[in-house]
């Protein structure tokens, strides 16, 4: 009895062990590159040119709070402030959403997308969209000038499963997963959700800027 005592105690010890590994683990939900953009405070394209760890500050039990910092070349910004951003972080460990697998040999081109901080700097994680700029779509590209800030009143709303819908016609359905069974499938690469003249959002497919007959269009 006491050693069927014992397992079950070690039982417990290994799943709350278990347990907090998972806690720990980072998770995002898939997000369509323009609701990336829209969420984002700061999108810039850059070269990384450099890595450290390094202390920011203190935890509340008087850890030090690690981050990896990047050093990068601003090459063009397409949202943010009205300045360079000169320094990126990030957590120390993709355990906890940290982006630690850039290159920093300064030859690769990043688009990447954060939220803004102080005195020219940003934090990124897993969950924000930054990508090689060489893989991208050259529709995605043109988007970044002003597509997708067209449909940042819109919602795009994922279809994980068939049937699905839109509820309101402010809506644009996002079915990569359903129809190719990958999240950045062909509306993904090649298409943004458009607000249109009568208020109900659409998708746009092209690189050329959207005509006004798709944009002044009415329900009958």
């Amino acid at each position: 009895m006491k050693s069927v005592r014992s397992c079950i105690g070690t039982l417990v010890v290994l799943v709350l062990f278990r347990v907090g590994e998972i806690a720990e683990a980072c998770s995002c939900s898939p997000v369509h590159p323009q609701q990336a953009f829209c969420n984002a405070d700061v999108v810039i394209r850059a070269k990384v040119v450099g890595k450290k760890e390094v202390d920011s500050g203190n935890d509340i039990y008087g850890n030090p709070i690690k981050r990896i910092q990047y050093e990068i070349k601003q090459i063009k910004m397409f949202k943010g402030p009205d300045r360079h951003i000169d320094v990126v972080f990030t957590a120390p460990s993709s355990a906890v959403c940290g982006v630690t697998n850039l290159d920093t040999n300064g030859k690769k081109e990043y688009l990447i997308s954060g939220k803004g901080e102080a005195n020219g700097k940003m934090h990124v994680t897993l969950c924000d969209l930054i990508m090689p700029w060489e893989s991208m779509s050259a529709t995605q590209k043109k988007s970044l000038i002003q597509r997708y800030e067209m449909g940042c009143d819109c919602k795009i709303t994922r279809c994980a499963t068939f049937p699905c819908e839109i509820s309101a016609p402010e809506e644009c359905l996002w079915t990569d997963w359903v129809t190719e069974k990958i999240i950045h499938g062909r509306q993904s690469d090649h298409y943004a959700c458009i607000k249109r003249g009568d208020g109900s959002c659409a998708w746009y497919r092209g690189a050329a800027p959207p005509k006004k007959e798709f944009l002044d269009v009415e329900d009958p």
